[in-house]
């Protein structure tokens, strides 16, 4: 049985969400953010304190994408993914993995110095900084929706997952109102998929943090 870790609207919600495209029995533990402050127990599943974690059998990962990319390949989820031999198969790795080497990085940034933090601590600078570079590294994107509807092979992927959940917590954050349109209507494609619209909420009733947009001064 595979078991997933989840706290609302964290990166887990990725992994969420690709277990309802592929219809796969899982089970579901639901955690308060941030697990290894609101639940000293869980460090024990896994000593990170981080989500998600998955657990099948004696595999356990805690990377959201590579969770996306074990399940579509473990569990043949063809069509979810690209074989190795496909002539996309590159950039559908790369849309994947990019989603948080160049995504969701400076959102986490964001996140930390316009709430995580203590008020004391927090950092408007900083904030404003990164809300600019996530931006700003949407550019790759933005020029690849304005010919395609998905990422590769003119079909939903786990890739559209990934990068999906970045765009998603940006919209979070109050910065989709600076998305180009085509970036924006590919959002809205993927939020309207009846699996994205079953588990977004999911957990959000013992959650104790809600994301608030931010402001750029």
């Amino acid at each position: 049985m595979i078991e997933l870790w989840h706290c609302h609207n964290t990166r887990s919600l990725r992994v969420l969400w690709a277990l309802e495209e592929m219809q796969l029995e899982y089970k579901l533990h639901l955690l308060s953010f941030p697990p290894r402050f609101l639940d000293k127990e869980y460090l024990e599943t896994n000593p990170l304190g981080t989500v998600p974690f998955l657990k099948d059998g004696d595999t356990t990962l805690t990377e959201s994408s590579a969770m996306l990319l074990y399940l579509a390949e473990r569990y043949q989820q063809t069509d979810f993914t690209l074989s190795a031999a496909h002539p996309e198969y590159g950039s559908y790795l790369n849309w994947l993995f990019s989603s948080d080497a160049t995504l969701t990085f400076p959102q986490t940034l964001v996140l930390r110095y316009s709430q995580f933090e203590q008020p004391e601590r927090q950092q408007p600078q900083v904030v404003k900084d990164y809300a600019i570079w996530y931006l700003a590294r949407l550019k790759r994107l933005n020029a690849h929706l304005e010919n395609n509807d998905f990422l590769v092979d003119n079909k939903f992927t786990v890739a559209d997952i990934s990068v999906g959940y970045a765009l998603y917590l940006g919209e979070l954050l109050g910065l989709a109102t600076q998305y180009q349109p085509q970036t924006q209507a590919y959002l809205q494609r993927l939020k309207s998929r009846a699996s994205f619209i079953a588990i977004k909420n999911t957990g959000e009733e013992i959650s104790h943090y809600t994301i608030k947009p931010v402001v750029l001064a």
